[in-house]
């Protein structure tokens, strides 16, 4: 029975050219990231970790193997399935020019939503930034930006995240906040969330926990 909505990499490798040398990044690697799961991916700097996650967003073709994006139990193309998915990085990625709330309803003003500033006001108050609507990014703290990322990337409803070193640029205290409110908007929203990450405290609060280690990748929990 062919799953409603899933990603899956069959047997995956990639690797670039740097000048005349061939780096192999991963070999044969296999994944199967489930809605209503949050899956997290540790490895040293320089494994594959980002590039393993653009796979899987299918922003990347692989080097070998396949990467199968299923949607409401049908076959879709990468670009389809782009639109169905959401990104939360490292650096915020907020518009300088526009306040939180702007920040956080353009995602819906892109797509026509109705109500798209009601709406951003909503999850405003669900990240507990309601009394910073009208500020502007550099009026904001990094785990204040942080917040209104994460808001971001979960108001369209996506049925995927991913989450590229979100806690990277945080003290831990905030990190810690900042790795709790994706977690409970994961499980709200029923989105899948894929996370790549140097935090081993992170990685282990989600349900499933990969480490990319001698271009593999193997099971933690």
């Amino acid at each position: 029975m062919t799953e409603q909505t899933c990603i899956e990499l069959q047997a995956v490798s990639h690797s670039f050219e740097c000048g005349a040398e061939k780096i192999h990044l991963f070999d044969d690697v296999s994944l199967k990231l489930h809605r209503d799961c949050v899956t997290s991916i540790v490895g040293s700097s320089g494994a594959g970790k980002s590039s393993l996650l653009s796979l899987a967003a299918g922003l990347e073709s692989p080097t070998s193997g396949d990467v199968i994006f299923t949607k409401e139990g049908v076959s879709v193309t990468p670009e389809e399935y782009r639109k169905h998915i959401g990104f939360i990085f490292q650096q915020f990625h907020l518009l300088p020019e526009m306040d939180a709330l702007s920040n956080l309803a353009l995602p819906l003003r892109l797509k026509g939503v109705s109500q798209a500033d009601e709406k951003a006001a909503d999850w405003l108050a669900n990240i507990g930034l309601q009394d910073r609507a009208h500020h502007k990014p550099s009026q904001l703290s990094g785990g204040e930006q942080q917040r209104i990322a994460i808001a971001r990337a979960f108001i369209s409803e996506p049925d995927y995240i991913f989450a590229d070193e979100p806690t990277g640029n945080l003290d831990v205290r905030t990190g810690a906040m900042i790795s709790d409110l994706m977690l409970d908007c994961a499980q709200e929203t029923g989105c899948g969330l894929i996370i790549v990450t140097h935090s081993r405290v992170l990685a282990e609060k989600a349900t499933h926990c990969f480490e990319l280690v001698n271009r593999g990748l193997e099971v933690l929990s």
